[in-house]
């Protein structure tokens, strides 16, 4: 995204709109007011130096401007008093901060009110984005964007409204100061233009490097995330030190970058002051020796456009400042329109209760990267309330297969049905709400026990109802026992992805929470893989115990769990080979899954 300057102002300011509206112009109505009040209070000490010498001096020679000035302080009555005019200064300079307040407080507000809308909006989106691209993506790509990128996103929008609110100052002074003495201000705006165009080398600088500095925080993100992820792995096997690489590579260029944007808006900052004296120094020389202009006009333009040149050199280093942070701006708003694109497909109608089951017709799937299909020509049916489990090796294609059946991933070729209705015509919210689902990888939030299992949706300590369901899961889930063992019972903090139990006891503590949740769809994939052999015979006993009053799907290799089913899909190589009960199923010599269940008994 390489735009010329007035088409990136635009461009920017179009992108802040978007979010927080036209309030953004009563900011700008609001500094054009306190700088027209600030200009007009520096203007009356012209007046005072006349009132001072006891004379109005020779206003036949002076600008309209001045006149204008003179008339309101003889309309006021205090034209002919030093003291009037230093009150009504100060009155006038007053009023000018409150301006500022009320302008600092409402860009506070907008600043407030952008933090929230585009942090929302970005939450939201990545609720909807597709599972593909979420599985494209590293956690610290995510995390970056969300937090990281948004915060420098909301700085970029301090920097440039100050980088117009320097602009409309600065227009202001030179307007104020264009009046009292015309070609004085022609020759200080024109050295002003020449400055700015010098500066738009370095503002491509960098900006170059804003981009650089965003896209390398991600990378930064992704090893810090699966670093602090692994963290006990990587201890226990002392290979921190193989991922210390990348992450200090990553420092490093964060850092150079750092430098240099530093560097130069320390450049900036530091020839600021000296450039505007010199140069308005050497235009007050031309305009008293060559065009013997009259010294009072000139000593009163001389101040504000000391400020106004400063102003006009504090536009470069706002714009500087915005280019610093304007790789976060493109880099959000890449990612919206990335995640546009990426949204998951859905349909309007909603489930009721899974009341008939659920169909595979001829379903093939494959995936973006893959030349190869993972699932082949599979037909599956699964009746409602009934036990099935699917079982093959590893690669097998289940796990996809199952993402199938939540709708997180669709059919290349074939159809989904559930009750009947095509999966494409579905609103998979109503689907999932209806799914329960423990995975391989436990799920664990760094909260207490009772939150963990009813996902927040009531207060344990204070709602009977949800302190009865609470227990009463984790009674069917074998995980009362442990629990009650613990220091805080129910109200046990758990720690970040329940680093204070064990593996388990949190598999028992998952499983509970789907228990909670009531499904009409529950899907073990290797529900009992964590666990000992007792615990696992006393999950075991609660999975039997659900059936025939839900839908529930197994993945299992221990081939024990899935004897109770109803119906086994045997998957090999991404196709169906074998279907059938556990009995018909093992006493068939010629079955691969009674191969299975011979080799699992020795």
């Amino acid at each position: 995204m390489r735009l010329k300057v007035f088409e990136s102002i635009s461009y920017y300011l179009s992108v802040y709109k978007r979010f927080i509206g036209k309030r953004l112009y009563i900011v700008f109505g609001l500094t054009a007011a306190a700088a027209i009040t600030e200009g007009f209070g520096i203007t009356l000490i012209l007046p005072l130096i006349e009132a001072a010498d006891a004379g109005d001096g020779d206003l036949d020679r002076s600008s309209a401007a001045v006149r204008f000035i003179y008339s309101i302080l003889r309309f006021i009555g205090i034209d002919q008093s030093v003291v009037g005019i230093l009150i009504f200064i100060g009155l006038v300079f007053i009023g000018k901060g409150l301006l500022k307040f009320v302008e600092g407080g409402y860009a506070s507000y907008l600043r407030a009110q952008l933090l929230r809308e585009i942090k929302g909006q970005m939450f939201n989106a990545y609720r909807e984005m597709d599972y593909s691209y979420y599985a494209h993506n590293n956690t610290g790509h995510f995390i970056n964007v969300i937090n990281g990128q948004i915060n420098n996103f909301i700085r970029s929008f301090d920097t440039f409204t100050r980088f117009l609110t320097m602009i409309i100052i600065t227009v202001s002074y030179l307007s104020i100061a264009f009046l009292l003495a015309w070609n004085f201000a022609l020759m200080a705006i024109g050295v002003g233009f020449v400055l700015l165009f010098l500066f738009r080398y370095l503002n491509k600088y960098v900006q170059e490097l804003s981009r650089k500095t965003a896209s390398e925080e991600s990378v930064l993100n992704k090893f810090l995330v699966q670093t602090i992820q692994s963290f006990k792995y990587l201890s226990s096997t002392n290979q921190m030190q193989y991922l210390k690489g990348g992450v200090m590579l990553s420092i490093g260029k964060l850092a150079g970058y750092m430098f240099r944007q530093g560097a130069a808006s320390a450049f900036t900052l530091a020839i600021r002051e000296p450039v505007s004296v010199i140069f308005l120094l050497f235009v007050i020389i031309i305009q008293v020796v060559v065009f013997d202009s009259p010294i009072a006009p000139i000593f009163v333009a001389l101040l504000l456009f000391h400020r106004g040149m400063q102003h006009m050199i504090g536009i470069q280093d706002d714009w500087q400042r915005t280019m610093e942070k304007i790789g976060s701006l493109e880099m959000v708003v890449k990612e919206f329109e990335i995640l546009e694109q990426n949204r998951e497909k859905n349909g309007t109608r909603k489930l009721g209760p899974l009341s008939k089951g659920i169909e595979l017709k001829n379903v093939h799937f494959k995936y973006e990267d893959s030349s190869d299909k993972v699932l082949k020509n599979i037909n599956i049916e699964i009746p409602v309330n009934k036990m099935v489990a699917f079982v093959g090796e590893s690669g097998a294609g289940k796990s996809t297969l199952i993402d199938m059946l939540t709708l997180l991933l669709r059919p290349l070729e074939g159809e989904i049905k559930i009750d009947g209705i095509p999966s494409d015509e579905i609103d998979s919210k109503s689907w999932r709400a209806q799914i329960g689902y423990v995975s391989q990888e436990t799920v664990v939030f760094d909260d207490t026990i009772a939150n963990n299992i009813c996902l927040w949706k009531g207060d344990y300590k204070t709602d009977d109802s949800v302190r009865e369901n609470v227990e009463e899961a984790a009674k069917r889930a074998y995980a009362d026992a442990f629990i009650k063992d613990l220091p805080d019972g129910y109200n046990t903090v758990v720690g970040d992805r329940g680093v204070r139990l064990s593996g388990g006891q949190r598999q028992r503590l998952f499983i509970a929470r789907e228990l909670y949740k009531n499904p009409n769809l529950l899907i073990l994939d290797e529900a009992t893989s964590s666990l000992d052999t007792e615990s696992e015979q006393f999950i075991q006993q609660s999975i039997d115990s659900l059936k025939g009053s839900m839908t529930v799907v197994i993945i299992a290799h221990r081939l024990s769990t899935i004897k109770n089913a109803d119906l086994i899909y045997v998957i090999e190589k991404g196709n169906l080979i074998e279907e059938g009960t556990y009995e018909e199923l093992s006493l068939d010599d010629k079955t691969r899954f009674s191969r299975m269940v011979r080799i699992q008994s020795l």
